[in-house]
Formats: structure tokens, C-alpha cells, sequence
């Protein structure tokens, strides 16, 4: 198992892998929160879904919960995934997309990398397909879509839910559509270090408006909380629940946080071409990008390169913070039942070689361009 290096110091000249985005109006308007009624899940949760709904998800339904964790496990309830059936997931993610499959005793089979977008590869997918297949999952690394169009066929096809974990791609679109148009569910997170966030937080996105309504049940107990607070409630709990709400408070930042999206995705986007523009002709270097009908939502900028070790300890010594942010899931103990003497071609290659460069809204797009430059005069 691989180990990242300690954080770096905040120190002057420092330059950090990830720093959250806090709006400009926070502050204000957590207190105009702390002097109301509703501190936790209240009247600005369902405004930042309707919001969200309308800016990101092409008007499909959207439930606000606790974390992007608490999002895909109401995904895999919804679709209803039941012990002991086959989900394909990639290999080459945060283990919160496949964690929560263990919580209800589904068999996860992994599919290898695209090693050119570490994307879930469209060939392993196919290939992993059984009688028991239930569902395919899969992220959009770094915020780069996968091949959608591609998928959802699959999924079709087969007759397969398709679920999107987007955690990493606010923002992205394909064939000039909302990605939330090509599966059945999309989640979003809101954790200190995506896009936005809304301290923690996610986004549930559904096609199916009657689902829709369960999710909101689930969410809070199997309570139907309209219903309850209204005084129609029936007083009877008839789905079991988790308590996966968003609170006011944190729907307040992420309010702010939508309002100022727009210049934070410029800023993003201008730091991951810096960065694109000056490695790009370095022959040591492989990029992960793509090129076709889509827009990058630009989380992360990922390099591929036999030197990643000698490269990341170079950086260090000048404070500049840099890691692999993700690990293949099956080399983690609680997967390896899944995994017993497979190989995977792709991820086998590149786990040694994939290193991350810092991306947030604190660094300049000078910074990358300090960056790119020392990139280029170590690895020659």
C-alpha cells in the first residue's frame, strides 16, 4: 500500500495541494442563520435545491444531503441494489463510491482505467457484464466526463442503472448537455476541497420524480418531513431511513457558493491550461486529458511520469505540496475479497506514476506557471 507525504506548513512561499473556497459573504450569512429558527435542515436547503436543480441538473429533481457518501448510498438504495448483486465500479476512485456497496452486501467488480483519462474503461465494463449485473458506476476523474453516450448504450443495452458519481465534476458538460442527462443517478459533493462547498455536503440528482420522493423520505428517517410538519403526517414510518440531511448552515455557504461559481471555475480552468500549456511539449510527461464534445469541470490536474518519486520530493523542498489524492480500491483490505489474483492491465502500469499538482482558488495562475517551470527544469 502506498503512503502520501505529510501535509506541508501554510508558510509564506508555500504552495498547498488544495485549499477550500470560502465565499466572501459566509460569515454573513451564517449569522443571519445562527439568529433564526432553522440551523439545521430548513427553509435554505430547499432553496439551494431548487437552485441547484435549475443551474446544474437541467431541472431534475435534486435532494441535498450530508456528504456525496450519503448521495450514492441513497443512489444504491433507490436503484435498488440488493445483497449479492454484481455492480460494476471503477477500480480508480475515492473509496466513498464503493464503500457504501458494502454496506449492503453488493459484489463489487472493478473495471480497469483508461489510461489515457483514468476514466472507468469502456472495454472492462463490457466484459465484466453478467446475468447478475445490476449497475454499472462510474466518475469522471479530475472532472474529465467519461464517455458518456458509450455508457448509457451499455446500460441500456443490458438493461442496467447507470450512476454517475460526479463529486469531481461540477460543472462539466457533454455534447453541450448537463451531464446529469446521461444516467439514471448523479451525485455531487460539496467537501472542503471540490469546486464549491458547503463545509460538507452533497447533491442527489434523479430522473425518476417519484424516486425523487422516497430519496426525500430516506433522507430524514422515512419521515415525510412535509407531511410532519404540516400536521398531515400519518405517524407511521413504513421505509427505513438514515439521517442524510443538509443543514441550513451549510446550505447558506453553498448558496454563496453558487453565486461565485462562475469566477471559480474561470479561475480553475486558467490554472489547469497554464499548467496544460507549459508540460505539455515536456516528452517525460503525460498528461491526463482528453479532447472532444465536452467542457472539463478542471478539479485536479494529473501527470503521468516514470519519475513521480524523485519529482515529488523536488517539489517539496520548495513547498510545494503534491500527491496521488486517490489509490486503486483493491489493493484496500475490505475490497480484497473482490479482487483475489485479477490483474488490471492499465492500473497496474500507471499506480507508480500519477502525481497530482495543486488546483484551488488561493494559488495564481503565476504559481502554476512557477510550477510548470520547475516541473520542466527537473524532469528533462
Amino acid at each position: 500500500m502506498f503512503k502520501d507525504y505529510p501535509l506541508i506548513k501554510d508558510k509564506k512561499n508555500s504552495i498547498s495541494q488544495f485549499y477550500p473556497h470560502i465565499p466572501k459573504n459566509s460569515l454573513k450569512v451564517l449569522k443571519k442563520v445562527f439568529a433564526g429558527r432553522w440551523v439545521g435542515q430548513g427553509p435554505l436547503v430547499d432553496q439551494v435545491e431548487k437552485i441547484f436543480s435549475t443551474k446544474f441538473a437541467n431541472g431534475l429533481p435534486s435532494v441535498a444531503v450530508g456528504s456525496g457518501t450519503d448521495a450514492l448510498h441513497l443512489a444504491y438504495i433507490l436503484s435498488g441494489i440488493k445483497k449479492g448483486d454484481e455492480i460494476i465500479c471503477p477500480i480508480f476512485t475515492c473509496t466513498a463510491t464503493n464503500i457504501p456497496l458494502l454496506y449492503i452486501g453488493a459484489k463489487i467488480k472493478f473495471a480497469d482505467v483508461n489510461p489515457a483519462t483514468l476514466n472507468i474503461n469502456i472495454e472492462s465494463v463490457k466484459k465484466l457484464i453478467t446475468k447478475k449485473t445490476k449497475a454499472i458506476v462510474f466518475v469522471n476523474y479530475g472532472g474529465l466526463p467519461c464517455e458518456l453516450n458509450e455508457l448509457n448504450k451499455i446500460a441500456k443495452k443490458n438493461k442496467l442503472t447507470l450512476i454517475q458519481d460526479a463529486a469531481q465534476s461540477l460543472g462539466a458538460t457533454y455534447q453541450k448537455k448537463p451531464i446529469t442527462n446521461y444516467a439514471d443517478f448523479t451525485i455531487f459533493s460539496f467537501q472542503a476541497i471540490k469546486q464549491i462547498t458547503s463545509g460538507d455536503g452533497g447533491m442527489l440528482v434523479l430522473k425518476n420524480k417519484n424516486l425523487a420522493k422516497k430519496a426525500l423520505r430516506i433522507r430524514w428517517f422515512g419521515i415525510d418531513r412535509p407531511k410532519k410538519q404540516g400536521g398531515t403526517w400519518e405517524n407511521d414510518i413504513k421505509e427505513i431511513g438514515y439521517k442524510y440531511q443538509m443543514t441550513d448552515l451549510g446550505a447558506s455557504i453553498l448558496l454563496e457558493s453558487i453565486k461565485e461559481f462562475k469566477k471559480i471555475k474561470t479561475h480553475r480552468k486558467n490554472i489547469f491550461n497554464t499548467y496544460l500549456k507549459n508540460l505539455s511539449k515536456n516528452k517525460k510527461i503525460t498528461i491526463v486529458n482528453a479532447k472532444g464534445d465536452f467542457e472539463h469541470a478542471h478539479w485536479i490536474f494529473t501527470i503521468i511520469l516514470d519519475k513521480k518519486d524523485f519529482l515529488q520530493k523536488k517539489l517539496r523542498s520548495r513547498f510545494i505540496e503534491t500527491n496521488q489524492v486517490h489509490f486503486r480500491n483493491d489493493k484496500y483490505s475490505i475490497f480484497k475479497k473482490f479482487t483475489k489474483n485479477k490483474k488490471f492491465k492499465h492500473m497496474d502500469k500507471i499506480e507508480n506514476k500519477y502525481l497530482v499538482l495543486p488546483m484551488h482558488t488561493k494559488m495564481s495562475v503565476s504559481d502554476a506557471q512557477k510550477i510548470s517551470n520547475l516541473i520542466n527544469s527537473i524532469i528533462k
